[in-house]
């Protein structure tokens, strides 16, 4: 049975360990990397950008030229909190005014464990499994300018692709059924990283501290859900109560908050 990818004590084990995180890199960005040291929860000093972040995983190669970033995400974010993740970990490169160049290329891979509850601009929603950004400029005739390396990738095994390349669809396997199918999952034991992978988060192989820094991280989470649940009915029942003192029928009440015309009822009497 494996241990729960979805889980911050889980994850970590799994993609800190060496082997896993330059197989996972070669397989999703395409590059081979060897590693020089792995941190969790990096901090900057001093801030970038004004804004206290830190990184779920961090890793820097032996040569100093590429850096890597991976953010495991178990509810949805808006896409600009990623993109200021990438945008400053290119900026913490500049050391002072005098400097531009930008040493390392920048790698932030997020990794995304619910469907996306957000939309493009024009009001379509988002429903792709891969993500992919770029820094390159191009020309007028959309040809590429290969300036920058520095990549953004975005994953969501919530929404299968038939076009996404193998080596990435082995992972988001991997993670997607860590999370449905722990007690019998089908995944590419022939692949280095995903079988060290699985080793790892294997519940036998997880230690009894482990086991209950895991449970513990569960238990915060449900309350944490508990609480943005009953943070959103609250926010419901205040704008369902301002219509009906403006008037409002509870028809029209029901259909703008989603409340059932029993709550609604119950508000009005309340009320008065």
């Amino acid at each position: 049975m494996l241990g729960n990818l979805d889980n911050e004590v889980i994850f970590k084990k799994a993609f800190t360990d060496k082997l896993v995180l330059k197989a996972f890199v070669r397989d999703v960005l395409g590059i081979e990397i060897e590693i020089d040291k792995i941190e969790t929860e990096k901090k900057f000093e001093p801030k970038i950008g004004f804004v206290d972040f830190s990184l779920d995983i961090f890793a820097e190669t032996i040569d100093k030229r590429v850096c890597i970033e991976i953010q495991r995400i178990e509810y949805d974010y808006h896409f600009d909190r990623f993109l200021h993740y990438f945008l400053m970990l290119i900026a913490e490169q500049q050391k002072s005014g005098q400097e531009y160049q930008i040493e390392r290329t920048v790698y932030v891979i997020v990794i995304l464990t619910a469907p996306y509850k957000i939309n493009e601009r024009n009001g379509r929603p988002v429903r792709d499994e891969v993500l992919l950004l770029q820094l390159n400029p191009k020309n007028l005739l959309g040809e590429i300018r290969d300036l920058y390396g520095h990549q953004f990738v975005c994953l969501n095994p919530n929404h299968p692709n038939n076009d996404t390349p193998k080596p990435i669809r082995d992972w988001l396997d991997l993670i997607y059924q860590s999370i449905y199918s722990p007690e019998r999952p089908v995944l590419n034991l022939q692949n280095e990283g995903i079988k060290k992978a699985m080793e790892l988060i294997s519940f036998e192989n997880l230690t009894p501290e482990e086991r209950a820094q895991a449970k513990n991280k569960e238990a915060a989470r449900k309350v944490l859900t508990m609480e943005r649940v009953a943070g959103k009915q609250e926010e419901k029942m205040e704008v369902a109560l301002k219509l009906i003192l403006a008037g409002s029928s509870n028809e029209f009440v029901a259909q703008i908050t989603n409340l059932s015309l029993e709550q609604i009822e119950q508000l009005r009497i309340e009320k008065k």
